[in-house]
């Protein structure tokens, strides 16, 4: 089994549980392998499982939904894409928000800065094409950071709720939101 077949497998634990509800047992049982093994592919153990599925989510992540901002076609556009592709990468609002469960206690400690990276540059990249649009560089970014903090909201509705149609709403609702006058 390749690295990044491990690093699939893994994923779905770390989001469902978190870094601290996570445990070498787990990890074993969803990879079918035993710690020794996940030891020679991650010898940093879990730190270093939990930092690899980070970089996978990230680059996944940019290559999903970021590209979709920095393509050729209108700012609304991309907005529009972005948004679709958010549907996707969250699986309409069934997969937990990476991000999320990594900033929670002792996950929080160990990947802050990696945490706040992906979010800007998240961040960052709406607000360049919001400004692209014609809107004010200010409120451009507080339109971006309004959108993410929708965004993550609804994911935490649609998980203790059970409601994916609240996803679906706001990502259906964003571009309007981010674009208009």
């Amino acid at each position: 089994m390749s690295k990044e077949q491990v690093i699939l497998q893994l994923i779905p634990i770390f989001r469902q549980y978190g870094y601290e509800g996570t445990s070498l047992s787990m990890l074993s049982k969803a990879t079918g392998l035993g710690k020794a093994s996940l030891y020679h592919y991650f010898p940093q153990g879990k730190q270093g499982m939990a930092k690899a599925v980070m970089d996978y989510i990230a680059s996944n992540f940019e290559e999903a939904v970021l590209r979709f901002l920095q393509d050729a076609s209108t700012p609304e556009e991309r907005i529009l894409l972005m948004c679709q592709a958010l549907g996707d990468f969250y699986a309409h609002g069934h997969n937990n928000c990476f991000l999320a469960m990594m900033s929670l206690g002792e996950a929080d400690n160990l990947f802050h800065d990696q945490v706040k990276q992906q979010l800007e540059i998240w961040i960052d990249t709406v607000t360049q094409v919001l400004i692209e649009g014609g809107i004010e560089p200010q409120l451009a970014r507080e339109r971006s950071q309004d959108a993410i903090i929708e965004i993550q909201g609804a994911l935490i509705l649609v998980r203790i709720l059970n409601e994916p149609a609240i996803f679906t709403r706001i990502l259906n609702d964003m571009p309007r939101k981010l674009i208009s006058s």
